[in-house]
């Protein structure tokens, strides 16, 4: 599964757009090498833990030459999967789906805002075109690449309203 691929699931199984499930994951990254970088452990309860490993000077060989070189003192990232992982993964009985939640924010939006939909404006009927005059021909240029026009998205009509009943006397 490649990130596009994980954003598309996520977005789908939390009921988030693409763009808002992209940046969670973004968050999520930052928070997670940030911590790495300050040399903290960042423990997922039930998932893992990802952790800073040190690896020490040591002398490799050039794999083409033979040669010896140097290698660096350098860091490395390593993860330990947790035991709610490990149960999960050698189950044999089906994950648990999370269950999307609408957020608070957009809830909010709708209940408060007016409608998102602007009223649609009268159609004026189009007038036909005079006939234009042939001309004489002209030399075609060398054609010039263009790129594909951009749609707008269509708008919509207003839902129409039932009339109103009139109440029993």
């Amino acid at each position: 599964m490649n990130r596009t691929e994980l954003v598309g699931e996520v977005s789908e199984l939390a009921g988030l757009t693409k763009n808002q499930a992209e940046k969670g994951l973004e968050a999520f990254e930052y928070v997670v090498k940030s911590a790495l970088r300050r040399n903290e452990t960042v423990r997922i309860t039930g998932f893992g833990t990802f952790k800073v490993r040190d690896r020490a000077a040591r002398r490799g060989r050039n794999p083409q030459t033979g040669a010896p070189v140097k290698i660096k003192a350098s860091k490395g990232i390593g993860f330990a999967a947790g035991a709610g992982l490990k149960t999960d993964l050698n189950s044999r009985t089906a994950l648990k789906k999370p269950v999307p939640v609408a957020p608070a924010a957009v809830v909010a939006r709708k209940v408060n805002s007016a409608p998102a939909v602007a009223p649609a404006k009268k159609a004026v009927p189009a007038k036909k075109a005079a006939p234009l005059k042939k001309a004489a021909p002209v030399k075609k240029a060398a054609p010039v690449k263009k790129a594909p026009a951009v749609k707008a998205p269509a708008k919509k009509a207003p839902a129409k309203k039932a009339p109103a009943k009139k109440a029993a006397r």
